[in-house]
């Protein structure tokens, strides 16, 4: 039961919905044309290749044997994940992409079980501090959902919004305190009320905090992953620091 989280009364498993979004970007992938793979990406000077090796270096990081060092990954403060993103994928850009998309699939598809099991408490290595499995699940999501969006949306692909961007906005509330400060600004209380894809209410947070975020969960998660500005949204933001939780939200580490 560990592993299940219980959602407005529906008992979901974050390694089965991990999988299930590792499938439904594989879809997309094995799709793909060889001039598509040599698309721009909507992530900044990376084609659709480098966003993909991306993903798979950072799937192989997960199941390799390091993982249960409990360390953090990034060698110093002063490392950024974008920097590093960007060193490890200039050193091995070029494969071709159907070996490309082998080596994704290789580690991908043995990262929801490999996760699952690891014995309960824990704590893997991962970008700024270690994690539990089920919150290293969810980064996973996270990322690979973001991503996805990078691929598709320069290509005029539908990627579907899903149940699964529960767990995304749950990290991106969750992690609020993180965000706030990278951002230079003190921690306050957020309540979110979110509207799911499928039309069914989210909620985060206490609902007497003074500070209220309202609206799409799909556009919170895309601002949390810096892929709308919060003035391209319908969100909308009450109390005295609500704007700058939505500035400052963030589903992955800096």
């Amino acid at each position: 039961m560990q592993n299940k989280v219980l959602y407005d009364g529906l008992m979901t498993d974050i390694f089965d919905d991990l999988a299930a979004e590792y499938r439904q970007l594989d879809a997309v992938l094995e799709s793909l044309t060889l001039d598509q793979w040599a698309h721009p990406s909507a992530a900044a000077g990376w084609t659709v290749s480098d966003v993909v090796l991306h993903l798979a270096q950072t799937e192989e990081a997960v199941t390799g044997p390091s993982i249960t060092d409990a360390t953090a990954l990034l060698p110093s403060a002063e490392t950024t994940v974008d920097g590093l993103a960007d060193e490890m994928v200039a050193a091995e850009r070029g494969m071709p992409p159907a070996d490309l998309l082998a080596r994704w699939r290789k580690s991908a598809f043995a990262t929801p079980d490999a996760l699952r099991a690891h014995p309960p408490g824990t704590r893997l290595s991962w970008v700024r501090t270690p994690l539990s499995p089920r919150t290293l699940a969810t980064t996973r999501i996270a990322e690979h959902w973001a991503h996805a969006l990078d691929i598709t949306v320069p290509l005029g692909i539908v990627y579907p919004d899903t149940a699964r961007l529960r767990h995304v906005a749950w990290l991106a509330h969750r992690t609020l305190p993180y965000a706030f400060a990278v951002a230079g600004l003190p921690d306050a209380p957020v309540f979110c009320d979110l509207t799911a894809p499928d039309g069914t209410r989210w909620t985060f947070g206490d609902p007497d905090a003074p500070n209220r975020i309202t609206g799409l969960a799909s556009e919170f998660c895309r601002v949390g992953a810096r892929r709308l500005t919060p003035e391209q949204t319908g969100l909308t933001a009450e109390g005295p620091r609500a704007a700058d939780a939505l500035r400052a939200v963030r589903n992955y580490a800096a």
